[in-house]
């Protein structure tokens, strides 16, 4: 089998975990491939070095080691080559991750197809300026509306399949994916969903409402997205915790069920909710 590996080397932990990983996979027939820019780092391993688009589209899966940024961020690549992903923890959450950086052994599952995968919906965040596309945002997790440098609240309009739904007046709004739900909308007072139960979920950030609440829509729901005072607030979107995007009076951002989705791999036998408990657990939420 052929494995592509994304490392995060500002983790503490994560070169040793890469380290071992790289050995483990080689040990059991394993071709393994990183990008380019880290052949200094890894030279004296018996691995191929290669574009990371290349990697990508060549392996059979790809393997993050971070935390849960670094396992968003491999997961994009993944979905756009349609490769199954598993997430190797050497962060502190690591919610998304399949792996703890104590269970490599558990990689010989891969080779003899011992795992399942979970599929998981993406959406897109579309752009529009005066009517024109300029920015189409995969998202895994959430696209996030906010104010930004200016104190001022947004005044948030939301139009769901060309019906005006609500108009916010809060310091942003989030739109997030059952995956997602456990990220920011969670700290936002959002709910959690299994990704199984296939959704959009808007949530307004620190509202100026006592009756506010999220709402959980169809995965094939449109929702069309705009700030009424961008002059005064300042507002910004960001999909997936990348660079933030200036949000104008012209702007309209179009959410939508992406083509495309993230296929998780799930070695060990842990629920949606073994995993939440666990690991909220861990932080003393």
């Amino acid at each position: 089998m052929k494995f592509a590996i994304h490392v995060n080397l500002t983790r503490t932990h994560a070169y040793e975990v890469a380290c071992n990983v790289i050995r483990e996979l080689r040990n059991l027939g394993g071709e393994v491939y990183l990008p380019v820019e880290q052949k200094e780092i890894f030279k004296d391993f018996d691995v191929i070095f290669e574009e990371n688009d290349t990697a990508v589209s060549y392996c059979d899966i790809l393997i993050a080691i971070g935390g849960d940024g670094t396992f968003i961020h491999a997961a994009h690549d993944a979905a756009k080559y349609d490769k199954e992903i598993l997430g190797i923890n050497a962060g502190n959450l690591g919610f998304l991750a399949g792996l703890e950086k104590h269970e490599l052994h558990l990689l010989s599952n891969l080779t003899e197809g011992k795992y399942e995968i979970d599929r998981r919906m993406m959406f897109c965040a579309e752009h529009y300026i005066n009517g024109v596309l300029t920015g189409k945002h995969y998202c895994l997790n959430d696209a996030v509306i906010a104010r930004g440098v200016s104190m001022r609240m947004c005044d948030i309009d939301v139009v769901c399949n060309g019906k005006r739904t609500c108009i916010y007046h809060a310091d942003g709004l989030i739109a997030s994916t059952p995956t997602g739900s456990t990220a920011y909308s969670l700290s936002a007072g959002g709910p959690v969903v299994d990704p199984s139960i296939e959704s959009i979920i808007l949530t307004p950030i620190c509202t100026h409402s006592l009756f506010s609440r999220s709402i959980i829509f169809r995965p094939e729901t449109q929702i069309e997205i705009s700030v009424l005072n961008c002059g005064h607030c300042l507002p910004i979107l960001s999909c997936d915790g990348e660079s933030a995007v200036e949000i104008t009076p012209e702007s309209k951002i179009l959410i939508r069920r992406a083509h495309r989705n993230s296929k998780i791999i799930r070695i060990k036998a842990d629920s949606f909710t073994d995993i939440l408990l666990n690991k909220l657990i861990e932080r003393r939420v």
